[in-house]
């Protein structure tokens, strides 16, 4: 009986990797990241939109890089060597998404993830599950899913 409370528990925690776009933090469900690379070689893609930052060979397969700063609506991200790009899956395809730099892993109780206000900081809410409130930050919890709808 005590592991199934135990099970309980585990269940509702999750574990956000954080990160920052401009100044805003944000977080993603580490389940949702295949893994996170400092791979700047990326191949610029003629005419494609504006957030496309182009494509880049991760061990042989082709990945599409966004920058996530540009597809949230905030500055674009300044290529520094702080920067890392978030691989992610959507519909069966590998996604980077181009990040200024990369923060904490934080449990997060998914009960105490805050419906997202309209605008976070600048930012359009639809792109947020969420907001965590830690003692000191506010991170928002991305929809990856939004995020990477084409417009």
């Amino acid at each position: 009986m005590q592991k199934d409370s135990f099970d309980a528990k585990q269940k509702n925690i999750l574990e956000l990797a954080t990160f920052y776009v401009g100044e805003s933090l944000c977080g993603i469900n580490i389940l949702n990241i295949q893994e996170i690379n400092k791979n700047v070689d990326i191949t610029h893609v003629p005419q494609a939109p504006a957030y496309v930052v182009g494509v880049l060979n991760l061990r042989g397969r082709i990945v599409t890089v966004i920058d996530l700063g540009d597809k949230l609506e905030l500055s674009p991200i300044n290529i520094s060597k702080e920067n890392r790009n978030i691989i992610v899956d959507s519909q069966d395809e590998q996604i980077g998404l181009l990040v200024d730099s990369i923060s904490d892993v934080l449990l997060a109780r998914s009960d105490k993830i805050e419906p997202a206000p309209a605008n976070i900081g600048g930012v359009k809410g639809k792109f947020f599950k969420g907001v965590f409130k830690t003692e000191d930050k506010l991170i928002g919890v991305l929809d990856i899913e939004e995020v990477l709808k084409e417009e």
